[in-house]
């Protein structure tokens, strides 16, 4: 393998995204309103999840990713065919995400608020979770099920990361 590529993130933003899936945060929402009388705002329909194919179900879980140091050699993506996958973060540090519509072609990849999650739609070429700074936890949203939903590959270039 040759030399890699140098692939700096970029801030994670609803319109860069849209190819891979939702930005998932209040300025986002649908619709926003009050709820409980008043003492809440819900913010309506923040992603599409998608979690029924072949006999799938929409399962809650929390992963707890280890931070990763900078520069990050890239050389491998994933993506679940069968289902959407949502990560809301529930902590305070930001995180980084790296997608690609087709793995032989160059990959994108973006710093996101603690603020911001995200849900990759079925089929979205993407790369494990990458926390920085500290352990980190996320609330995930995706699919169960019979059937494979993980796909891997190995890129044809690797990519050293950075921000």
């Amino acid at each position: 393998m040759s030399a890699p590529r140098v692939l700096k993130a970029v801030p994670l933003t609803r319109a860069a995204f849209a190819p891979f899936g939702d930005v998932i945060e209040a300025a986002g929402a649908a619709s926003a309103y009050a709820i409980n009388a008043g003492t809440t705002t819900r913010f309506h329909d923040l992603a599409a999840i998608d979690a029924a194919r072949e006999g799938g179900r929409p399962v809650v879980s929390i992963f707890r990713a280890q931070p990763r140091e900078l520069p990050l050699r890239l050389h491998m993506l994933e993506r679940h065919p069968l289902g959407s996958q949502a990560f809301v973060p529930l902590g305070s540090q930001p995180y980084l995400l790296v997608v690609a519509e087709d793995p032989a072609l160059p990959p994108q990849a973006f710093i996101a608020r603690a603020d911001q999650g995200i849900n990759y739609r079925a089929g979205t070429w993407h790369h494990p979770l990458l926390a920085l700074h500290a352990v980190s936890d996320f609330l995930v949203i995706d699919r169960a099920g019979p059937d494979n939903n993980c796909d891997e590959v190995e890129l044809a270039s690797e990519y050293l990361l950075t921000m």
